[in-house]
């Protein structure tokens, strides 16, 4: 009986910590470098490299075989698709051991022109849509190669790149791709790998080659040099972007950023002084139909009543239109509204994080990364003719050999029919070479009517001409420079800004931030009373009520009105306590108007023995009369003394015992206040003798041997002083002469007008 090892005897004693620290540095060099960083020198992850290779190999070209450098033609197109199922199988059968779904959704990418700013692969069927939708199964779409993939492999053929074995060794594939396409700016990358990520967006291919071009002529040319020529990203999806092109700039130099990008829109008049907003291009990332949801969920949650409705009428063409509320809502505040709440405004990450040609990586400001993928294109450009060099070398090779046949073409045949093994003989009758003799003996007998001297002649000239052109080319830094400039002309042809594909997509459009949203937008204005009991019980009845009506309303046992005003639901409002602390309530957020109300010291933090002297709308435009019970007061701005917490603020300091007592609000047109005292005598002064604050005690408005301030009004002097007459009749008195009351700043004053109100208010 065999002897079966026990499995303990191969368990080695290991430190958890030390093991799990190694085996996790090999996952996560593993995921930094074969999976989710791009190479800088064809812009591709692995997944992405072994799709189109694959595809390649597949003959799924745009036009045949792959062009050498720079041959193939765009107009011809017309290599027959091939299932993607047949390609997802040949990639992760032969170069990516992967999941199928994984390696679809990446082919299903590089088709999409909402995704890519130029596809790699041309897609026939169902490859999803900018609404966010899923491509359909892999067994029902088709691909083939585009005309950028195949000026990114360009040179495959040419030994310009390295191959390495598969994973299971049975193949090759390439390390990187040789091709001009300047893939990895135009087309941009993201990956999420440990410890670091990537974010690059698309660019313009024109513009990238306009910014290279400059850099091979002048090599110390300076970040701003190149922002003038490549000003900022181009997304597939349009849009503008409107950050300041310092920003950008400043992005770019250090390889980090953001960029703000917004959609495009414009407005439509539809007659009659109506008029639509219609959204033509949306930032890029953003799914159309999570979008429209987002601007459809604010309608239904009436967070922009300004909004009415949102459609999307889209076609071949995107379309979202916006329809306002009113005809008189401004468009710019409304689309700065939604710039703000929704993804119409987003931030797209800059992060040029990339495998350099040493696999390691780094982030790099957009100089270094085109040097270096500059030093890369020089570098196949080096091989390409070392290659062909080769290739020449062996054709001349065999030429003089073909010279030496033909020059002794009797001689050679003799030999051939006498001899039993003519090789050697040959060698050593005409100084052949192994190859030559070989080449010789392997012609076909048609072949001796095409071995003319003077056509071998002239191709062995040729051959040996452009042989030294390419020695010229191998050993001349200056002639590399040159031949990749002309290379990358060639190729800004195909991709110029006056062709379809070339043409410049994302503004740029210098804009502020989304402007602070205004109340008016973010509430449905509605029109509203509001009422306020004595005990400090307040409600909002919908409507304009009649205010004499608010007498008969139901309130609590010993409760009865206090306050009531027409306002609206965008209002603020302003509520004083008689210790001189302001509170704002959005008028927006007060309790309906079935029932008794709130208390309001629910709503805010104000005391129990602090009474509340007013409650009114706050005109952020206007002025209140603050006076206190010992006779101190001023002028505030309502803008300056509006709330933002529960707690209030403090406007008006009191000393001892004082309390505040009067807040009115001051019309434009007056000029003088009246101030009348607990001891009946009445004082009225210029409006223009009284101090203009924010916050403080005030100055003595009337001077009283005993009691204090009982009311104080403003007025109009030229208009006299108004007041009520009492009872139902609805009465006002006026006198119209005050020059006996007049009196400066400060001063006792005199009895009233004959007729004043005995309770000493101005009504």
């Amino acid at each position: 009986m065999t002897d079966i090892p026990d499995p303990l005897d191969s368990i080695k004693d290991h430190p958890f910590d030390s093991a799990l620290s190694e085996r996790y540095l090999v996952y996560a060099l593993s995921t930094i470098t074969a999976r989710s960083l791009p190479d800088l020198r064809d812009g591709l992850k692995p997944v992405h490299r072994r799709l189109l290779w694959a595809m390649r190999l597949l003959k799924l070209e745009p036009s045949g075989p792959a062009p050498d450098i720079l041959v193939a033609n765009p107009e011809r197109n017309n290599t027959a698709y091939k299932k993607c199922a047949r390609v997802v199988g040949d990639v992760i059968g032969k170069y990516h051991p992967h999941g199928d779904q994984s390696v679809y959704d990446a082919l299903v990418r590089l088709a999409q022109d909402f995704s890519l700013r130029t596809p790699l692969i041309d897609g026939q069927g169902n490859f999803g849509n900018i609404d966010g939708d899923n491509a359909a199964a892999m067994r029902y779409t088709e691909a083939r190669l585009t005309q950028a993939a195949a000026d990114l492999m360009a040179g495959l053929d040419n030994g310009t790149v390295d191959f390495r074995p598969t994973y299971n060794g049975e193949e090759e594939e390439p390390e990187v791709f040789p091709g001009l396409f300047p893939n990895l700016l135009a087309n941009g990358a993201s990956g999420i790998a440990v410890g670091m990520a990537t974010s690059i967006p698309p660019h313009n291919v024109a513009e990238v080659i306009d910014a290279a071009s400059l850099l091979i002529d002048q090599p110390e040319a300076g970040h701003d040099q190149l922002m003038a020529l490549m000003p900022g990203p181009d997304f597939p999806t349009g849009g503008l972007l409107v950050d300041p092109p310092a920003i950008i700039s400043e992005a770019y130099a250090s390889g980090r950023g953001s960029m703000r990008l917004r959609a495009r829109w414009h407005r439509e008049d539809e007659g009659r002084g109506t008029w639509i907003a219609v959204v033509d291009q949306i930032p890029y990332g953003v799914a159309k139909s999570k979008l429209i949801e987002q601007i459809a969920q604010l309608i239904a949650d009436k967070k922009l009543p300004i909004l009415a409705d949102v459609r999307d009428e889209s076609d071949e063409t995107l379309r979202i239109v916006l329809e306002p509320r009113a005809r008189t809502v401004d468009p710019d505040v409304l689309m700065d509204s939604l710039f703000r709440l929704t993804d119409l405004e987003n931030r797209f990450p800059l992060n040029m994080n990339v495998l350099g040609a040493d696999r390691t990586p780094r982030v790099m400001g957009l100089r270094d990364l085109l040097l270096a993928w500059l030093s890369h294109q020089i570098e196949v450009l080096v091989r390409r003719a070392h290659h062909r060099i080769d290739q020449i070398d062996n054709r001349l090779e065999l030429l003089d050999g073909y010279i030496i046949a033909y020059l002794n073409l009797d001689r050679v045949i003799e030999i051939i029919r006498n001899e039993d093994e003519p090789k050697p003989v040959m060698m050593a009758e005409f100084q052949l070479t192994d190859r030559q003799a070989e080449a010789i003996l392997n012609m076909r007998l048609r072949s001796l009517r095409k071995l003319e001297e003077m056509e071998l002649r002239r191709e062995r000239d040729e051959l040996a001409a452009e042989r030294e052109d390419l020695d010229k080319l191998v050993n001349s830094e200056a002639r590399q420079r040159t031949r990749l400039k002309r290379d990358l002309a060639v190729l800004r042809k195909r991709y110029a800004p006056e062709q379809g594909i070339g043409a410049r997509r994302t503004g740029l459009e210098q804009a502020g931030p989304a402007r602070e949203i205004p109340l008016e937008a973010m509430i449905e204005r509605e029109p509203i009373t509001v009422i306020m009991s004595q005990r400090g019980w307040i409600r909002a009845m919908k409507g304009h009520v009649d205010l004499a009506s608010t007498e008969t309303l139901k309130f609590k046992e010993g409760d009865g009105p206090a306050f009531s005003f027409h306002a609206q639901t965008t209002d603020k409002l302003l509520l004083v306590g008689s210790d001189g602390r302001f509170y704002t309530l959005g008028a927006d957020k007060l309790p309906g108007g079935r029932g008794f109300g709130e208390p309001v010291r629910l709503m805010i933090d104000l005391a129990n023995e602090t009474g509340i002297v007013a409650l009114l709308p706050a005109r952020l435009d206007g002025k209140l009369l603050l006076a206190a019970s010992d006779g101190r007061g001023f002028v505030a701005p309502v803008a300056e003394i509006i709330a933002e917490t529960r707690k209030g603020k403090q406007v008006v300091n009191l000393k001892g015992n004082a309390a505040l007592k009067v807040v009115r609000p001051i019309a434009p047109e007056a000029d003088s206040v009246a101030v009348i005292g607990d001891n009946r005598k009445l004082v009225v002064f210029s409006l223009a003798e009284m101090p203009e604050m924010t916050r403080g005690q005030g100055v003595q408005l009337q001077r009283y041997r005993d009691g204090g301030l009982s009311d104080a009004t403003t007025l109009v002097l030229a208009q006299g002083l108004s007041w009520p007459m009492g009872g139902e009749s609805g009465r006002v008195r006026t006198e119209a002469d005050l020059l006996p009351w007049r009196a400066a700043r400060g001063a006792a004053g005199r009895m009233p007008p004959t007729g004043f109100p005995r309770d000493n208010r101005f009504g």
